[in-house]
């Protein structure tokens, strides 16, 4: 069963929040990383990415690095800009984006929840990212973009999170994308028992994004518990900071694919290729948005086409079942030999809140091709899951994204 706790936060003072929540680290290339932290430079990027307060051509995975992370977390800190409680709270996290809400609850989540298959996961990490959250959590000691997890929701849980919402928001404001966040803390500790056994009945709940993040978190949990081996499991590097959804409030939106060759064909060959999986119409200038499962867009020549996966080639297992499979199994890996799109430096991918539009902007800079997808949708990400599957990466992108630096769980012992 889900077991959550309320911790001790350390977040922004209410008059600092807008200015220090900061999109996740790696929605930002490290150009506009630079560039951002350059625009608001107490936005929380600056620590999730220190690389940004070297020069360009600095390592951005040097010791040092990580060092000023932590110097800067502390140093905010002090300077009062963070706060931490004094008791740990439950905090309810409300996000409205295009006149939608979703609702959760900031937690900690058990690192055991994790190893023993409570909290269950769709995509493999890459070594490379997890081993630079692994040592930024590490050396800050601290973990600072929470993990997005998602339940199946019940009425339950709906009643005890709509009753803890109650008074003034202890954050409220709105990002200049226009999401709307505003936040209450837990401080009756009746309702925070309520919210606890809501949860621990809970079979199993679902990393939605934030892989990495989870996988960093256990490592440096594992790490801290071989460090101290008499630790009694009360200590708070054995939980992580999470923020739980229910499944019926979020949004997947699509999660594009950009290529940056033919693998050696013209555009006409491409095409007579792909014929063989798909059935293909043009479309013509207009970005074609698929409308259905089942749908692709393809982005050619300036040119765009409706692509239709070929029903007898699906296959029906819960990974097979999925667009981003088909797409991999039959066209990246025959046509371009992508094996493993997440090494592969011949793809890139684009997500849907971006627009189709870039993948325009991208076939006119450094790309050759773009696939345009329909979103994968939550129940399909629950199937795979449960079914112990992996997967491809970037299968999903969800919107709103949670934003780091308003809470902050200290791990230290």
């Amino acid at each position: 069963m889900a077991a959550i706790k309320p911790f001790r936060a350390l977040h922004p003072t209410r008059e600092k929040a807008a200015e220090v929540a900061a999109l996740p680290y790696d929605v930002y290339s490290r150009e506009e990383a630079r560039a951002e932290v350059a625009r608001h430079p107490r936005s929380f990027l600056a620590i999730d990415r220190p690389e940004t307060q070297f020069p360009e051509n600095q390592d951005m995975y040097a010791p040092e690095v990580y060092k000023k992370a932590a110097e800067m977390l502390r140093d905010w800190e002090e300077k009062g800009i963070f706060v931490q409680d004094e008791e740990p709270y439950y905090y309810i996290w409300e996000l409205t984006m295009d006149g939608r809400t979703q609702t959760g609850l900031v937690a900690c989540s058990s690192v055991d929840d994790y190893l023993n298959g409570v909290i269950l996961r769709h995509e493999n990490t890459r070594k490379e990212k997890e081993a630079d959250r692994t040592r930024h959590v590490s050396v800050t000691s601290a973990q600072t973009g929470p993990i997005f997890l998602a339940y199946r929701n019940n009425s339950e849980i709906r009643s005890a999170v709509q009753d803890a919402c109650t008074g003034l928001p202890y954050f409220d404001y709105t990002e200049e994308d226009g999401v709307r966040h505003r936040v209450w803390r837990v401080e009756d500790r009746g309702m925070a028992g309520r919210l606890t056994d809501a949860f621990a009945k809970l079979e199993h709940t679902y990393i939605a994004d934030g892989h990495h993040r989870a996988a960093s978190a256990v490592s440096v949990s594992l790490e801290r518990r071989k460090k101290y081996p008499n630790y009694t499991g009360k200590e708070e590097f054995n939980s992580f900071l999470s923020v739980l959804f229910p499944d019926d409030e979020l949004k997947i939106l699509d999660y594009n694919r950009v290529l940056k060759d033919l693998a050696g064909n013209t555009p006409k060959e491409l095409l007579e290729k792909l014929e063989k999986q798909f059935e293909i119409e043009e479309f013509g200038r207009e970005p074609f948005h698929p409308g259905k499962k089942g749908e692709m867009g393809l982005y050619l020549d300036a040119f765009w086409y409706r692509l239709q996966v070929r029903t007898e080639r699906i296959q029906t297992d819960p990974i097979g079942i999925l667009d981003v499979s088909y797409l991999q199994r039959e066209a990246l890996q025959p046509i371009w030999g992508i094996s493993d799109p997440r090494t592969d430096d011949r793809i890139d991918f684009v997500g849907g809140i971006r627009g189709l539009e870039e993948l325009e902007r991208r076939c006119r800079t450094d790309c050759s091709a773009a696939f345009s997808m329909f979103p994968t949708s939550i129940g399909e990400l629950f199937a795979a899951a449960d079914a112990g599957m992996l997967m491809p990466p970037k299968s999903t992108w969800f919107e709103p994204k949670l934003r780091s630096g308003l809470f902050i769980h200290k791990i230290e012992p």
